[in-house]
């Protein structure tokens, strides 16, 4: 295949059109069942991957591709292991940087968005859209802010939108197992759960940088800090390492615990935490000097939330990131594991113990013998055709056809909560006051959050409140 061409006007968007636009087939265009029009954002890593699922659904034309990084859609374009055919649709969608460019131009064009940019961008990017009508898929976290969250699952309801958030764990068939396994008795009443995982596989723990660097040719810093407070560039920041950063990350939990905790929260049918605490390491920098974690994320951390269940009474959900683990099960024989280090979930039970690995999810019994004698009930929840693979193409069928998604706004909006609570968790670990009352983010600050979810309030911190909704840059507050 020839090297081929990287599209150099992406901010004009000037490119040619190769599909049929949708204002073309009238005011109000309701899709063909057979093609969902879609704008994407982020199109440069994980967000190529999406592009490339809504591609091989063969049911998505894209309007409009939108990336504040030349170099991340160079990427995204040069590789040689795309057919032709997907090349072609590269080659000939126009690219912008401005999110709002698209909006302004193509609003009218399009069914769907996808959103796969950095967490603190999600909200400002999709809500437009979505108050448009438009249907929604965004990648994991749902949001940066508990407020996010609830505003996006509140849209998605109004206006009857087909949304899914990028967990694609939630479309397992192992995850309905464990639940029907739970749901007939086979561990009893749950009254732990422990989840873990290996990340961050970047930089956490860290003090803010201080030196200024030039910006990258390609890269539009100000768009790409949207509504984060502004801050010259530094290469500490990205790509990928915006995840170890308060301001534009939700660190280890918020990577990986919709992935994780999906699991528990499904199989238990949880809702809102009702309280959460953390303790979390701390990273030296000089002789008693610690890092500035006003700005990062600890390098690991242990989270405790604390759920009530209408089947389960009390339920206790650890989480443990960094390299840290939970408790090895006593039940475990020599040389068994408690599955993959990257991460995963134990359910304790009254009668048992139950494992759930992070991708497969893979449900086995504890100790390993009963999986021998063990018959597991007729399956009776409703399966993702293909699962896990298929996460794409179930919300492309239900935007289509109506198809139920597994990871609607309000649901993975619910999920998203828990997650970012255990963050206020953690920035509570990390507040404390001088003798002098002024405040200080530093280590130690250990309190217990105690969470009202129907009212979005913090009831025993009240500075823990300004994290809740988080503060937007001038000119990018939601509206």
């Amino acid at each position: 295949m020839k090297r081929r061409k990287f599209i150099r006007n992406v901010a004009a968007g000037s490119a040619g059109i190769s599909i049929v636009p949708s204002h073309v087939l009238g005011k109000r265009h309701i899709p063909p069942s057979d093609t969902l029009y879609v704008a994407a954002f982020g199109i440069g890593g994980r967000g190529a991957s999406v592009m490339y699922g809504l591609y091989q659904t063969g049911k998505v034309k894209f309007v409009a591709f939108c990336d504040v990084d030349e170099r991340r859609v160079k990427s995204t374009y040069d590789r040689d292991d795309i057919p032709p055919q997907y090349q072609e649709i590269l080659n000939n969608t126009p690219t912008y940087k401005d999110f709002r460019k698209v909006y302004k131009k193509h609003h009218k064009d399009i069914d769907a968005v996808m959103v796969a940019t950095p967490d603190h961008t999600h909200a400002t990017i999709a809500l437009p859209f979505m108050k448009a009508g438009k249907h929604a898929y965004v990648e994991k976290p749902l949001t940066h802010n508990i407020g996010e969250a609830r505003l996006m699952a509140k849209v998605a309801r109004e206006k009857k939108l087909i949304t899914q958030m990028g967990n694609q764990g939630a479309s397992s068939d192992d995850s309905r197992k464990a639940k029907e396994w739970i749901k007939a008795g086979t561990i009893g009443k749950v009254t732990r759960v422990d989840c873990w995982t290996n990340r961050p596989v970047w930089p956490q723990g860290v003090s803010a940088p201080v030196k200024k660097q030039a910006v990258p040719e390609g890269l539009d810093w100000d768009l790409w800090l949207g509504p984060a407070a502004y801050r010259e560039y530094n290469d500490a920041y990205l790509p990928f390492k915006w995840r170890g950063w308060w301001d534009f990350g939700t660190g280890a939990l918020g990577d990986m615990g919709c992935h994780i905790i999906e699991t528990p929260f499904n199989v238990l049918d949880l809702g809102y935490p009702k309280e959460a605490e953390a303790s979390c390491t701390a990273n030296w920098v000089g002789d008693f000097q610690e890092a500035d974690f006003n700005a990062s994320f600890p390098a690991s951390s242990i989270v405790r939330l604390k759920f009530d269940s209408p089947e389960h009474e009390e339920v206790a959900l650890n989480w443990y990131d960094g390299g840290i683990m939970p408790d090895l099960p006593d039940e475990l024989k020599d040389g068994e594991t408690i599955g993959d280090r990257g991460g995963g979930t134990i359910f304790y039970g009254t009668k048992g113990i139950l494992i759930c690995d992070v991708y497969s999810r893979n449900a086995r019994l504890l100790p390993s013998g009963l999986m021998d004698i063990f018959t597991s009930p007729e399956p009776y929840f409703e399966r993702v055709p293909g699962g896990i693979e298929s996460h794409i193409s179930n919300w492309v069928d239900g935007c289509l056809n109506g198809t139920p998604t597994s990871s609607s706004f309000e649901r993975s909006g619910l999920l998203t909560e828990a997650v970012l609570m255990g963050n206020l968790a953690i920035r509570a670990f990390q507040y404390k006051v001088k003798n002098d009352g002024e405040r200080d983010f530093s280590y130690p600050g250990r309190r217990k959050i105690q969470w009202d979810g129907e009212n979005m309030t913090v009831k025993n911190f009240e500075l823990a409140n300004e994290w809740v909704k988080g503060t937007y840059r001038k000119g990018w507050e939601l509206t």
